[in-house]
């Protein structure tokens, strides 16, 4: 099996606006303390509203390009990451390529919500054992805020808008550059109910001049999903590490989907992982699904969190339920 996954570049990308806590005081019954507490969450980005998934992926991939040192018309793949899409057809990645005004490229989607960025990692590497000249765009994408019941503080606090993106290729044992060294996936769609947007859907469909309902919007029962978001981040990341003849003690950095505090907080608690050790932009930005893990992962790259040598741990959990943990060495 060819391990040599490299990742040539890493950008990210989040709106302009910002809404703060104190601002969300003036739409919903909540305020800071209640939300900071339970989430850790101060603000989060909300695109404008000419701004579609594929618009903000695309600029997240023009950064992941130029730190490759490579052009858009090198690229062979692209796989995008979302639950919320530009449209039902045409695939928002196939929005994305235009927008980078390129052609030929296979473009795909993959829909795993918050587990998104390991998802379409893991598909871009058999893209690669398959072809290993390709180079392939992996972007994740959310405009969650256009999916929000903003009369539900249990659910219109949490979330945010912002993209993803890595440039993957194959390459050689001794390259000085982050080696993509296992991803582990897995889901139970038992569980799905737990966390759903369905209107639109086949199951759920609109009739012309229906009005859109709550099945539009994100619900989810929070209490459940944490239970089961710490039982399998944990589980999927001894299961990732055992497999590579690692343990929690060679995780330099611990890089969890961004849910929330608690959830992050409990990961690292049962993985003894010190708080220095663990990157958290959650109070900037909330939870961005499937963009979270790649927005982290630029940030501290670009920050200098991540040292060279490091090994980066990555769990997530998310819609359907879904589920993973990856793992990285810069």
């Amino acid at each position: 099996m060819n391990t040599n996954f490299i990742i040539r570049g890493f950008g990210h990308y989040a709106p302009e606006k910002v809404l703060t806590n104190a601002d969300l005081e003036k739409i919903v019954e909540t305020n800071d303390e209640w939300i900071t507490t339970r989430t850790g969450i101060k603000q989060r980005h909300i695109a404008a509203e000419d701004q579609a998934a594929s618009d903000m992926a695309c600029e997240a991939a023009k950064h992941a390009l130029a730190q490759a040192g490579m052009k858009a018309e090198e690229l062979t793949h692209i796989v995008c990451g979302t639950f919320t899409p530009d449209s039902m057809v045409p695939s928002t990645a196939c929005r994305i390529q235009e927008k980078l005004g390129i052609k030929g490229q296979m473009c795909v989607d993959v829909a795993a919500a918050c587990s998104g960025f390991l998802y379409a990692m893991q598909t871009a590497r058999g893209y690669l054992m398959l072809e290993p000249d390709a180079k392939i765009l992996v972007v994740t994408t959310e405009v969650i805020s256009r999916f929000l019941n903003w009369e539900d503080r249990t659910t219109c606090v949490l979330f945010g808008d912002a993209a993803g993106a890595a440039i993957l290729t194959s390459g050689t044992d001794d390259e000085d550059a982050p080696r993509v060294v296992d991803i582990t996936l897995g889901a139970d769609g038992k569980l799905g109910d737990l966390l759903t947007v369905n209107g639109g859907g086949s199951a759920w469909a609109y009739a012309k001049g229906d009005v859109v309902g709550d099945d539009h919007f994100v619900k989810m029962q929070g209490r459940e999903i944490f239970k089961h978001a710490v039982r399998n981040m944990c589980a999927m990341s001894d299961k990732v590490l055992t497999r590579n003849g690692l343990s929690k003690e060679d995780v330099d950095v611990l890089i969890p989907h961004q849910a929330n505090w608690r959830i992050i907080d409990a990961v690292a608690r049962k993985f003894e992982i010190p708080e220095e050790k663990v990157f958290c932009n959650i109070a900037k930005y909330g939870n961005t699904s499937a963009a979270s893990v790649p927005l982290a992962l630029s940030e501290a790259v670009t920050e200098g969190f991540i040292k060279k040598g490091d090994l980066v741990l990555m769990p997530t959990f998310g819609g359907g339920f879904t589920w993973g943990a990856g793992l990285i060495r810069f």
